[in-house]
């Protein structure tokens, strides 16, 4: 008998809902900066910098991040982070009435936002598990992984229509505040099953903790080491704009449709999850999974037209999102209840890393070697990496279901 769906739990829906509402603002709050740093300084450097300042923090941040969320209350740590993003919300649109936007200010107070992301990603996370079950952990994490596609392809158009319509970023500051206060009141209401909590004060061995059982736990150190280094060399997207206008000739309205193709393939296939899970050979499906990322990024690096190159990202984000969704219930059913936190922020410092450095690696390869060459290499490196891993960690691609009991011998 099938278990019922993870949405039958109203707390759960409540947390898509916030989620939904808390990536959106995200992604808005992102698109204004953006816009206000340019204008700012005209410098596009600048725009790099963005990134950069909330990186580190919440790189810096995320093992002490894991430890807040295995020792306290994960839904009220959210629900801090929530309020914490209206603040810095608030604090931007304050700056801009004020007068007072400058570079060094505005990098300070994404640095805040950066920081609020380690504690964020960690607890959030680690919550699902104890709001729809083990058992339902799959579904739900494709269904989040849907609303998350959705709130990203959303959410820049909206902040970009909103910036554009009011003229500045006034009023999209104060929808990001808003938007962050309806994800803190809809988090105060789920309802969170007890959990074992780990216990002890803080030190050393405890914030690292996380690091060591993912080194012993050769499923978990596979799976996240294989996003690392899949998405580190297979990063097409950083070029996005060089391909647009040199190599496919499109134009701005053109690239528009680049970046959101990824999304949009990644969404379906987690919609597609969310009510039809992978079922057996989940570990040998996310190394093929990772293996047609490869292949999609070579036809798009090759490709010299719109549709094929628009196709070509919408398979390679579909694909990558069947990674995704193994990688992310792996991490949390071969993970004790007490260390999920410590576990997720080790996974998302690998995440974050494979991201900002995968851009790096592009562009450094890129102006080396040429656009086209760095796009298909990387996709190449992609494939290497699949045989390598295929051989490296075969714990991994014996996994059969996601299932806590498939997962206690693996």
């Amino acid at each position: 008998m099938s278990s019922p769906s993870p949405l039958a739990h109203a707390g759960f829906r409540r947390l898509l809902v916030a989620r939904f509402a808390s990536v959106t603002a995200s992604q808005m709050l992102s698109v204004a900066v953006g816009w206000q740093v340019y204008a700012l300084t005209g410098r596009p450097l600048d725009l790099g910098f963005v990134g950069l300042a909330q990186f580190l923090p919440a790189a810096g941040l995320s093992v002490l991040g894991g430890h807040v969320a295995d020792r306290f209350d994960r839904r009220r740590v959210v629900q801090a982070c929530h309020a914490s993003v209206a603040l810095i919300s608030l604090a931007l649109l304050f700056e801009v009435e004020t007068g007072r936007a400058s570079l060094p200010l505005v990098y300070a107070t994404l640095a805040l936002y950066g920081a609020t992301r380690a504690f964020m990603g960690p607890s959030g996370q680690a919550l699902v598990p104890s709001v729809v079950g083990e058992g339902q952990l799959g579904p739900a994490v494709a269904w989040t992984s849907t609303v998350f596609e959705l709130a990203t392809i959303c959410g820049p158009m909206l902040g970009g229509a909103l910036y554009a319509w009011t003229n500045g970023a006034r009023a999209v500051f104060a929808v990001c505040a808003s938007l962050s206060l309806v994800a803190f009141v809809l988090v105060g209401g789920v309802h969170v099953a007890p959990t074992r909590r780990a216990s002890g004060g803080v030190t050393a061995a405890s914030l690292l903790a996380g690091v060591r059982y993912v080194l012993h736990r050769r499923i978990i150190l596979g799976s996240i080491s294989l996003d690392l280094f899949a998405v580190l060399l297979g990063g097409a997207v950083a070029l996005l704009p060089a391909i647009a206008r040199d190599v496919l000739g499109v134009g701005p309205t053109g690239l528009g449709m680049l970046r959101a193709a990824p999304a949009v393939g990644a969404g379906l296939m987690a919609a597609w999850l969310s009510v039809r899970p992978l079922g057996r050979h989940a570990g040998a499906k996310m190394l093929a999974g990772v293996a047609v990322f490869g292949v999609a990024t070579i036809v798009f690096g090759l490709s010299r037209s719109l549709p094929l190159s628009l196709l070509a990202l919408a398979v390679l984000g579909a694909a990558d999102m069947v990674s995704v969704v193994v990688r992310l219930t792996l991490v949390q059913l071969a993970t004790p209840p007490e260390m999920r936190g410590r576990v997720s922020a080790v996974n998302m410092v690998f995440v974050g890393a494979s991201n900002e450095l995968g851009e790096f690696e592009s562009g450094f390869t890129a102006a080396l070697l040429g656009v086209v060459p760095a796009v298909a290499l990387g996709g190449v490196g992609t494939l290497l990496v699949v045989a390598l891993f295929w051989f490296w960690f075969p714990e991994l691609r014996r996994v059969d279901q996601l299932t806590p009991e498939a997962l206690e011998t693996s």
